[in-house]
């Protein structure tokens, strides 16, 4: 008797995510997954259930990297300040990947709006608590809004800026929340 052979969950996110970068939303079937990630659609299946489950884990898979990565920068029990600057410099490291892999996540979301639902509560975890009339939360918002929409707009090829461009924005975002004397 062979021995079981077990399927990298990762592995196929991975065939999955580049899929939705190099075809769109169109191109994530459960056939085209499979036979990019050297599995059977029924081990695909086993693995995931079905394409909203498979959808929903790679969302999931990109919010836990994103988050791991403000953790990095804040800590766990970091402040709203500490927080929005984790966020703002999580924002600031994009490269070509990540760029690819935001445009596909937000191909994929716009598929159907019930995915929606995951990236929306993931900002409220952000924004719920948050003392819109306290200065300082109102400075962390907007550098955080400010950090989002330089990433977005990056990562669509909306506009096209160089390095040191990029760096002095999110120089400007820090500003906000961070006092002068540490802003990098």
């Amino acid at each position: 008797m062979g021995r079981r052979r077990t399927i990298d969950r990762e592995s196929v996110l991975d065939s999955a995510e580049l899929l939705v970068q190099k075809g769109g939303a169109t191109a994530l079937t459960l056939d085209a997954v499979a036979k990019a990630a050297g599995i059977t659609k029924g081990g695909l299946q086993y693995c995931f259930g079905n394409k909203d489950d498979l959808i929903t884990a790679m969302i999931d898979r990109w919010i836990a990297a994103f988050d791991l990565e403000i953790e990095k920068h804040a800590g766990p029990k970091a402040s709203l300040a500490e927080r929005a600057r984790a966020y703002v410099l999580a924002c600031r490291q994009i490269d070509a990947a990540t760029q690819a892999r935001m445009v596909g996540m937000l191909i994929t979301l716009l598929q159907s709006p019930k995915y929606l639902n995951r990236i929306r509560e993931w900002y409220a975890g952000w924004f719920g608590d948050c003392n819109v009339t306290a200065e300082d939360a109102r400075q962390a918002r907007t550098a955080i809004f400010a950090a989002e929409g330089a990433f977005l707009l990056r990562s669509f090829g909306f506009i096209a800026m160089d390095q040191s461009g990029w760096d002095s924005v999110f120089t400007d975002c820090l500003r906000l929340i961070t006092p002068q004397a540490e802003t990098p």
